[in-house]
């Protein structure tokens, strides 16, 4: 695997694997011998013993022509985008400084490894299912579906991605200066924006709050 870029590395594998669990929706891109395919798709991590994503597990709609071209191209490219933003100029007193852009991102390029076998669809469905409903009120269960189940999983076929290789980054105001981050910090709790605020507070945990 790729190692991370040094100042926006991020904290621990704990903090990949929470990217990809918080921002299931991946785009897939597979591309190659002059083909080309993108499908977004939200996925879930196999996490191994140190915290560290080491499979991923999704589904394609059968009739979805990306199928067709990742079983004969491979690899392909799997990229999580996390909370990101626009870090305006206005909001520092240094006008000098120029505007950036914060964003974290998790791409793992994956061969992908189809199944057709119908207990395994239905765990890598249920799966998904599962992690979406958990602590909603009156969650929804793929039991309430009935018959029609079995008509959707016909519908799918399920795939495993296994990792080949990872590139990560973090990017969340590591390189400002003190001032800088203060004034980026409170212009971010201002409007609302406090995800993003949440991990640059994580990612800078010697920075004041504000």
């Amino acid at each position: 695997m790729t190692s991370p870029p040094g100042k926006f590395a991020p904290p621990s594998e704990h903090d990949v694997t929470r990217l990809v669990l918080e921002h299931p929706l991946a785009w897939l891109v597979t591309a190659g011998a002059g083909e080309f395919a993108a499908t977004p798709l939200p996925l879930r991590p196999v996490v191994g013993e140190h915290g560290e994503v080491v499979e991923l597990l999704g589904h394609f709609a059968r009739s979805n022509p990306h199928v067709d071209v990742a079983r004969r191209v491979r690899p392909t490219l799997v990229l999580f985008m996390g909370p990101h933003g626009y870090i305006s100029s206005s909001w520092l007193r240094d006008r000098t400084r120029v505007p950036t852009w914060n964003y974290l991102y998790a791409q793992y390029v994956v061969d992908l490894e189809f199944t057709d076998d119908a207990d395994t669809t239905r765990d890598v469905i249920g799966d998904l299912v599962e992690a979406m409903e958990r602590d909603r009120p009156a969650a929804w269960s793929m039991d309430d579906a009935g018959p029609r189940y079995a008509q959707l999983v016909r519908g799918v076929i399920a795939f495993r991605a296994r990792i080949l290789e990872r590139r990560v980054k973090f990017k969340l105001g590591q390189d400002e200066r003190d001032s800088e981050y203060a004034d980026i910090a409170q212009a971010l709790a201002a409007t609302g924006q406090q995800e993003l605020l949440e991990w640059m507070q994580h990612c800078n945990p010697a920075r004041p709050a504000r």
